[in-house]
């Protein structure tokens, strides 16, 4: 059993995925990456870097990226749910300066896909929620950056609860939209 289907988002590039799952009474049974099958469903990447990040309720993480190393994320959440957000930071794309936002859960098994060219951020919505992403591109410190999660700008919709979100110190110094570095 291998497959998927790959639902474009409203910036194309973005793609949200849906693997075939196999079920019964034991539990289930997915592929999170196929080289052949994501091939066929528009995505050429070569990985090499895996990370699992651990949040808890109302943690907001980003709007992160890299600015020499772009690195493109093939993003899934294992336990909990979160919204997810890519901003495309392409001066050259169609989309330049827009924002997609995506719901992953486990429950669901969806994935995103998010090119490089793009900020990326999200919102824990359950208690907890445990996400595994693969990069295209090793983290470079040196390169990375960090977008203001508010920016009016940007206007993303965030799913916030009345409560503000818990940020880290790098997110809460994120830079405007309009003095962020970007790619060509």
């Amino acid at each position: 059993m291998s497959g998927a289907e790959f639902s474009p988002t409203e910036i194309p590039d973005v793609v949200q995925i849906q693997p075939w799952i196999l079920e019964d009474s034991r539990g289930f049974f997915m592929e999170s990456w196929n080289a052949s099958v994501f091939s066929e469903g528009g995505i050429d990447a070569t990985f090499v870097q895996d990370n699992h990040s651990h949040s808890s309720r109302g943690i907001l993480r980003g709007l992160h990226y890299q600015i020499k190393h772009a690195q493109g994320k093939l993003i899934r959440v294992v336990q909990g749910e979160i919204f997810d957000v890519a901003v495309d930071l392409r001066r050259s794309s169609l989309t330049f300066g827009k924002w997609v936002g995506v719901w992953l859960s486990a429950p669901r098994h969806n994935m995103l896909w998010i090119p490089p060219g793009f900020a990326h951020g999200f919102y824990v919505t359950s208690d907890t929620a445990d996400l595994l992403y693969k990069c295209t591109e090793l983290y470079a410190p040196s390169d990375d950056r960090t977008l203001q999660w508010d920016d009016p700008d940007l206007a993303i919709d965030w799913p916030l609860d009345s409560e503000e979100p818990i940020l880290s110190a790098k997110d809460l110094a994120g830079v405007p939209f309009r003095e962020a570095e970007v790619y060509p």
